[in-house]
């Protein structure tokens, strides 16, 4: 049977317990799931969604789907490829993951009264939309300076909006003192492992569009590290099962103005040094200056031969007008690793463009 795992203390929970963290060191969990290896030749005849790596899954035949996973991949210059993962049904590459939550939900043992998820803006209106699609209650906490069209997006969903005045590290604390309650099932994208096998699907469909290879260089944004680390899941899979003979760098971006994994990284440390304050950036999806699984997110990038790498708001504006102008309108946080790699001719590199540009405007000079 499939169970929760404490990767730090070693701790495990069934997976129809309430309890959404390990109890005795209140970290994240990891997943007991081995996946089997999923057979290239086969895909082309399965669902054209992310339910086709069936083998790689820890649920299947899914009733929440909203077609998410197999966005376009495409080349932007000679080195350099961007998958368009805002053309997925609520325009952020959170759906991957948020449609596990949701479906994990509907399949506990009496249901949960009501879900509840935090987030910057992208995974609550991820979590809010499948929920509406499996029938779920669900309120959504958010830092009060989320984008007014994330905002409007969660509320059309049907989601309570839960308004939490300062940081986004405020808004998960507040989140977590309401997870306790009887009935509660807490759709955290950072702490309950489900979302990670969701979002490594993102790096199954570079494998199967590549032909069963991947690029020298996977990069994608760093705040949590939820797509970070269902990449080197995957990596992880494909490797073990002989389906990748290279290993690609696994390149982690940070705005610099909140780069805490950046720091203890070029540091040599093992987890996040002594805390700085976190300014004010135009990437709000990846501001955040204590991201709980902060040592497995270091371990991977070493493991993976990559680096960290930050850019400027400067940065940050010019890629999403560089990024405009190619014909791709993709929201502040989602050009940061255009911003970081898209120069790039030394290597083949793959980078996400993870958000609509409506869902923020374009970023103000």
């Amino acid at each position: 049977m499939t169970t929760y795992r404490c990767p730090d203390c070693g701790t495990s929970s069934p997976i129809d317990s309430a309890t959404w963290c390990c109890p005795d060191c209140r970290g994240p969990w990891d997943l007991d799931f081995l996946a089997s290896p999923v057979p290239l030749a086969e895909l082309p005849a399965r669902v054209n969604s992310l339910w086709r790596y069936a083998e790689a899954l820890p649920l299947t035949a899914p009733v929440t789907s909203l077609g998410e996973g197999r966005t376009p991949l495409v080349p932007l210059t000679g080195t350099v490829s961007v998958k368009l993962d805002f053309l997925t049904p609520t325009l952020s590459f959170k759906d991957r993951g948020a449609v596990m939550l949701a479906e994990l939900a509907r399949r506990l043992p009496g249901e949960p009264r009501r879900v509840i998820a935090d987030s910057s803006g992208n995974a609550g209106t991820a979590v809010a939309a499948y929920c509406a699609r499996a029938g779920l209650d669900c309120t959504v906490f958010v830092p009060e300076a989320t984008s007014a069209k994330k905002v409007e997006q969660i509320r059309a969903h049907g989601a309570r909006l839960e308004l939490v005045p300062g940081d986004r590290e405020a808004t998960a604390e507040a989140a977590r003192a309401a997870a306790g309650g009887e009935g509660v099932f807490y759709a955290s994208h950072v702490y309950n492992p489900y979302f990670l096998h969701g979002t490594k699907t993102y790096v199954y469909e570079l494998w199967e569009d590549l032909g069963g290879r991947l690029p020298e260089a996977i990069v994608v944004p760093v705040g949590n590290g939820t797509l970070l680390l269902g990449a080197a899941q995957a990596l992880t899979e494909l490797h073990s099962h002989g389906l990748i003979d290279s290993r690609p760098a696994l390149i982690a971006v940070q705005a610099e103005a909140v780069s805490p994994l950046a720091a203890a990284f070029h540091a040599g440390a093992d987890d996040l040094l002594e805390p700085s304050p976190a300014r004010p950036t135009l990437a709000e999806g990846i501001a955040i200056p204590n991201p709980p699984r902060a040592r497995q997110i270091l371990r991977a990038v070493r493991e993976w031969g990559g680096t960290f790498l930050t850019v400027t708001e400067d940065e940050i504006r010019q890629a999403q007008r560089d990024l405009a102008g190619r014909g791709l309108f993709v929201e502040s946080t989602g050009v940061a690793c255009w911003a970081a790699a898209g120069g790039w001719t030394d290597r083949t590199a793959v980078v996400p463009l993870c958000g609509a540009g409506l869902k923020t405007g374009t970023a103000p000079a």
